[in-house]
């Protein structure tokens, strides 16, 4: 039986009934990430699915597929959105009282302070076995760090903080050491990843970048153990 508009948004009682809302794409996408965030935070990436994220949503899991080809590919616009909330960068590249270097070591120090993106990031180690995810997140890291490290750089090249003449080099490198400490991308071990990290540091000072200080060496300290536990429970 066809029923007229009218009766369509009628109930039993002839009361009636509130027409569904549509959301904007835009809106869907960001409820999605927003519920995939939490879910992600309490229960773990492993242990949540696509039906768990869209039923915290609110919306058919059909729904989900219209802005992510899978878990993954949420995974890694949820990491790369979180950045670009809270970025590092846009807190020291006004600080007249910083040079270039000391602007790079307040990084560092900046970016462990943020522990809901850590754990998401040491959540995420497993997944770039895929090496589709894993172009993914290099292409990522490419196109939104490297021009803010070059800035960096340059900057301390000029103030002379920063004496090398690779810094269009460097700021290649940059966002490419954390996938080469990855055990998950390059399998290794606690104290293999710690040598690893050693050659990185030891590599960067001899180019006229030298990263850690007193404030900034217990943090990365800190983080190789946080990467290396990761490692070994993923195998």
């Amino acid at each position: 039986m066809l029923l007229t508009n009218s009766q369509q948004h009628r109930g039993k009682e002839g009361i009636p009934l509130a027409r569904p809302v549509k959301k904007p794409p835009e809106e869907w996408k960001e409820e999605i990430l927003k519920a995939a965030k939490i879910l992600f935070l309490s229960k773990g990436y492993q242990e949540t699915s696509i039906s768990d994220i869209m039923k915290k949503a609110g919306g058919a899991k059909g729904m989900f597929y219209r802005f992510f080809q899978s878990k993954e590919e949420l995974m890694c616009q949820l990491t790369e959105g979180m950045f670009l909330q809270n970025n590092p960068f846009d807190a020291v590249r006004e600080r007249s009282d910083l040079n270039g270097l000391e602007k790079m070591r307040e990084l560092l120090l900046l970016n462990q302070r943020d522990p809901q993106r850590n754990t998401l990031n040491l959540q995420a180690m497993e997944i770039l076995k895929d090496p589709q995810i894993l172009a993914m997140a290099v292409a990522s890291n490419r196109r939104l760090l490297t021009p803010l490290w070059l800035e960096l750089l340059e900057e301390g090249q000029r103030d002379g903080s920063i004496q090398t003449e690779y810094t269009k080099e460097l700021a290649q490198l940059l966002p490419l050491v954390d996938f080469w400490l990855q055990p998950s991308v390059y399998p290794a071990t606690a104290e293999e990843i710690h040598h690893k990290f050693r050659f990185v540091v030891e590599v960067f000072a001899y180019m006229g970048l030298p990263l850690l200080d007193e404030r900034t060496a217990p943090l990365s300290e800190e983080l190789l153990r946080a990467i290396s536990q990761g490692g070994e429970e993923g195998r």
